[in-house]
């Protein structure tokens, strides 16, 4: 028996089972997502952990609930062991909530230090009409091997796209003639049907022919499927210099990097300081004035806790007089309050009327809420208690952050064509920086001794920024370390409850200009505790300005690539749409479409060239549709609005577990032998993207 699969972008999938029949006469090898799932050893989370989990989900509606309620989906679904399959951050409670609800958690990815996800679920049911018989069309049908084991991905269109309940299986043959086959899965994105897909599968040898047919009687013509990619990069010569990469970085690690290079070859390299200074690793100070878990007014600076205001401290006092009101005094680091009292002595003021006090006395200097749960009642007598930014990172610099790019080439004059890499627009992928700097650093270091880069570099203007984020760099590495967001803390009210503090923020890829949140695009949010919060409005941060600046300033920027993860990915524009009816962003033109995957695969293939890490077909394409919606990313503000081919890697692909028969994911902060690796593959693909540039620029298409 196999299972046949439904994969529903922002939806799960309902799991039904069917019989997988074999052509007679045929020689059948037992496709290994056939099997049950072997057991493995139970993810467990100490109480308040937090966690990157790879669960399968059991049902139609609890991906969408999860999606709709602000869940961080790390990762976009994919379909393996015939469920659906997606990687969450969870806090133990959310983890013994899905595991009661029926998910399996199947892969306990990276553990974080504290904070949590917030999932809220809702189920709904899923109608289905069935369809007359339909016809099919490959999309996708392509092989590779890698560490001796051969993979065939393909992607299979029906013509009964409003049947939720069609079947589609592949059979496949080799040139000795074994066969074998394997279930597809319905893919739909917005509620609107895409195709059927497979995760990859392993095969014995490269297949030399595959079919398609339908529980409908859909059958496809036998073709022949492809080598993926089919591009190579040129071998690297005697002594070609890599591997400068030896530890994660911290901002601080790579603003010396940054300088040390400036200073190792000042005829290839000017640094650019970007005209935006960041916040600064920097948050107010914050106490509870009160037991939080009883009654409590929280108490925040205005400044920063670096600016004096953390170790200030506040107390709320008993007169011991009658009829006395509410006052206070701010006096030698020490806000005191006194509470009124009645015509017994006894204390009458409010929570409510304490917290608007403070506010209203001293509003330059604090403000004050009140607590969930605490409203209305009695403030108690408290403290003294300290005022803290709460931030851990003792030997992090405090002050606004001056973001720097380097620009190398021979020619830096605006004369040659132009490509900028840039990483870490979210805090958490510590891996990225690694993957630009190691770019950098080969161009360099090989430009004297190498014809090949000392072309590249003669002919191609390189912009670098390794750290759009230092400021959510620095919290990741400090404080928690699944940071997203940046650390400007928009939120009002309550939600500036210091509990709260890993959910501020800004995400950095959702704070653009083309396809936002703010023009009805989905994948944004106006919640600022949301993973993907898009700020108060379009640009409304220094770091999204910055990305903008640079390639402004430089009009013959044409290329460009942008460097997150993790999970194997590489896209293009467009990279959003409104959910009615799934209406993206304009699409390329055909010539422009074909370009960006041409170029696509020689950039993947030069990714292989480092240790045989294949990005996957299905992966590989505009944002929209291989990853999911992500409104106001700055790849779409940089070709829709400047003209610029803008790319994305998701670096940190799966990896092929041969003993288990399943692809594991990595996570944002893999063991640095991973991230290294991961550094030197996709280094690799930058070196390729420049001569891209170099040979379209050579070709007279794309002038300065």
């Amino acid at each position: 028996m196999s299972t046949r699969r439904i994969w529903v972008a922002g939806a799960t999938a309902a799991v039904l089972t069917v019989g997988l029949l074999a052509a007679p006469g045929s020689s059948v090898a037992a496709p290994p997502d056939t099997a049950a799932p072997a057991a493995g050893p139970a993810v467990k989370l100490a109480a308040g952990q937090t966690a990157l989990v790879r669960f399968r989900l059991p049902d139609e509606a609890m991906l969408r609930d999860l999606v709709a309620s602000g869940a961080d989906v790390a990762a976009r679904p994919r379909t393996t062991l015939g469920q659906v399959q997606v990687d969450l951050v969870v806090t133990d409670q959310e983890l013994a909530a899905l595991t009661a609800r029926g998910a399996v958690a199947t892969q306990l990815i990276q553990t974080a230090s504290e904070g949590s996800a917030r999932v809220a679920a809702s189920k709904r049911a899923a109608g289905a009409r069935t369809l007359a018989a339909d016809t099919l069309q490959f999309l996708q049908s392509y092989w590779w091997s890698t560490e001796g084991q051969t993979f065939l991905a393909v992607q299979v269109a029906t013509t009964a796209t409003d049947d939720p309940d069609v079947e589609i299986t592949v059979t496949w043959k080799t040139a000795d003639g074994t066969t074998g086959s394997f279930p597809l899965s319905r893919f739909e994105d917005s509620g609107e049907y895409q195709y059927h897909v497979a995760l990859p599968q392993p095969v014995p040898a490269q297949p030399v022919t595959v079919t398609a047919s339908s529980s409908l009687g859909g059958t496809t013509r036998a073709i022949r499927p492809s080598a993926w990619p089919g591009a190579a990069p040129p071998p690297l010569p005697a002594g070609y210099q890599k591997d400068f990469i030896a530890a994660y970085m911290t901002p601080t690690d790579i603003q010396a990097r940054i300088k040390r290079l400036a200073r190792q070859y000042p005829a290839l390299v000017d640094v650019i300081d970007l005209p935006n200074k960041t916040q600064g690793y920097r948050r107010t100070a914050t106490a509870y004035l009160g037991d939080p878990a009883v009654t409590a007014v929280v108490v925040e600076s205005v400044k920063f806790g670096d600016q004096k205001m953390n170790g200030v401290q506040v107390k709320t006092v008993d007169p011991g007089r009658r009829n006395r009101p509410l006052n206070a005094t701010y006096k030698d680091r020490v806000l005191t309050v006194s509470l009124a009292t009645d015509s017994t002595g006894a204390v009458i003021s409010t929570t409510d009327q304490v917290a608007a006090f403070i506010s209203a006395r001293y509003p330059q200097v604090f403000r004050a809420f009140v607590e969930d749960g605490s409203a209305g009642q009695v403030m108690p007598v408290a403290g003294p208690a300290r005022l803290d930014d709460g931030l851990d990172g003792s030997e992090v610099s405090k002050k606004p952050w001056t973001v720097q790019a380097m620009r190398i080439g021979s020619v830096r004059d605006g004369s040659k064509i132009g490509v900028m890499a840039y990483s870490q627009e979210h805090a958490r992928e510590w891996a990225t920086p690694l993957v630009t700097l190691e770019f950098a650093e080969r161009l360099l270091a090989n430009y004297a001794t190498d014809a090949e880069t000392k072309s590249l570099l003669d002919n191609v203007d390189v912009f670098v920024l390794p750290m759009v984020n230092p400021d959510g760099a620095n919290y990741s590495f400090n404080d928690y370390n699944f940071q997203r967001k940046n650390l400007v803390n928009h939120c009002t009210g309550a939600q500036r409850d210091p509990r709260l503090a890993n959910s501020w923020g800004v995400d950095i890829n959702r704070n653009y200009t083309v396809g936002s949140y703010f023009d009805g695009y989905v994948g944004g949010s106006a919640n600022c505790l949301s993973g993907t919060y898009s700020g108060t409005a379009e640009l409304s941060e220094a770091e999204s300005r910055n990305v903008i600046a640079l390639a402004s300033a430089h009009p013959n920027i044409k290329f460009a690539m942008n460097v997150h993860s993790y999970g194997g990915y590489f896209m293009w524009p467009p990279g959003a749409y409104k959910a009615d009816g799934r209406i993206t962003l304009p699409r390329p033109s055909i010539e422009e479409s074909a370009y960006f995957m041409e170029s696509a695969k020689r950039i993947i293939g030069a990714i292989r060239s480092s240790r045989g890490t294949v990005t996957w077909p299905s992966y590989t394409g505009p944002v929209a549709d291989v990853l999911y919606s992500a409104a106001g990313n700055s790849a779409d503000q940089l070709y829709y609005e400047l003209g610029i081919l803008a790319w994305d890697f998701e670096v940190g692909n799966d990896l092929w577990n041969a003993e288990t028969q399943e692809w594991e994911g990595v996570g944002f902060q893999p063991p640095y032998e991973e991230a290294h690796a991961e550094s030197q593959e996709y280094a690799a693909g930058l070196v390729e993207l420049v001569r891209v540039a170099r040979d379209l620029s050579a070709e007279g298409a794309v002038q300065p």
